[in-house]
């Protein structure tokens, strides 16, 4: 396992550089960029200016050299690479500050929001995932399977919309904020009502974060459930006097929870948590936002920052669902 577990590492290595590579060659074909956006500034206050002069081939030139964009490509990748060997993502040309401390400026929102939509989701989804599968056909697993079924459909964004709508002032109740982190006079709170605050924002966003992965989950546990009841050490079980309940508790809940120990990797990307539309329906700056305006800015080192590390953080995922594989199941073994 020890070996396995290395060669996966090393394995990442050329991963994390092909995916590198192709994101930095991507962002040399996009349009626009930080020289254009400093070049069209100066034209724009040169103009009103009376008699001001057309900027120079000089400047620019300067300019190009300030954001180190006179070299070629080639080189400016070597260069941003070595950097990245030694953590360092480069400046950000729109926040002015360096690319680390602008996606860690991100993380506690994303952080508690992946976070606490995993952990509730998986809470929820694997219970009920056991109790749909042993009263599957009945009422209960027809009326939750309508349930999860309409959620999944539902984009989060749309359903925030619906959820601002009827429980956020906006038609009917007035139970919840219509959006925001906290309220505006969160810092006269005292510590108590400032956490309650913060929850009580949370609580809509949160709902739009698991509705997607919870009719998966569900179902997926539900089958699982479904496919060990049949198999023949159940009726061995029961016919050796085991009840149905211990049976299902004891025995083929942990045999079932191996195709769910597939999403739970996804646990170290939760930093990098995005869901860009509900973050605009909710006013949230998050990951999300932050991704989709440095696209929009053409913050090419923050964008390769964000993928780097999430598919860094993906990569890692993966090799932890699978040694979460080996301690569902010890007869799984890989070489």
């Amino acid at each position: 396992m020890t070996a396995y577990i290395i060669r996966r590492l090393l394995l990442m290595v050329p991963t994390l550089l092909g995916i590198s590579i192709a994101c930095f060659v991507l962002v040399q074909f996009v349009p626009g960029g930080p020289v254009e956006e400093i070049i069209s500034k100066v034209r724009a206050a040169s103009s009103m200016r009376a008699g001001a002069q057309r900027i120079s081939a000089e400047e620019i030139e300067n300019i190009k050299a300030y954001f180190g964009f006179d070299k070629p490509a080639y080189v400016r990748y070597f260069i941003w690479l070595g950097n990245v060997l030694r953590g360092d993502f480069g400046n950000s040309y729109v926040y002015q500050q360096p690319v680390l401390d602008v996606i860690v400026g991100k993380f506690p929102i994303s952080l508690f929001f992946g976070l606490t939509s995993f952990f509730l989701g998986y809470a929820v989804c694997i219970p009920l995932g056991v109790r749909k599968a042993v009263t599957h056909g009945s009422l209960f697993d027809s009326i939750s399977s309508i349930l999860v079924f309409a959620g999944y459909v539902i984009p989060g964004f749309a359903l925030g919309t619906i959820l601002i709508i009827f429980l956020a002032g906006g038609s009917y109740l007035d139970w919840f904020p219509v959006g925001g982190m906290v309220s505006s006079n969160f810092e006269s709170l005292p510590p108590l009502d400032k956490a309650l605050d913060f929850l009580h924002h949370m609580v809509l966003p949160l709902i739009c974060y698991m509705i997607g992965d919870f009719a998966v989950i569900t179902l997926l546990m539900k089958n699982s459930v479904l496919d060990e009841m049949n198999k023949d050490y159940v009726r061995t079980s029961m016919a050796k006097g085991l009840s149905f309940r211990a049976t299902i508790w004891k025995q083929v809940f942990r045999n079932s929870l191996i195709p769910i120990a597939t999403g739970i990797g996804s646990l170290f990307a939760v930093m990098f948590t995005s869901a860009l539309l509900i973050e605009r329906v909710f006013d949230i700056d998050g990951m999300g936002l932050l991704f989709y305006n440095s696209v929009v800015g053409r913050d090419y080192n923050v964008v390769l920052g964000i993928i780097v590390l999430s598919s860094l953080f993906t990569m890692l995922g993966r090799l932890f669902s699978d040694l979460i594989y080996v301690a569902v199941d010890p007869r799984i073994r890989f070489s």
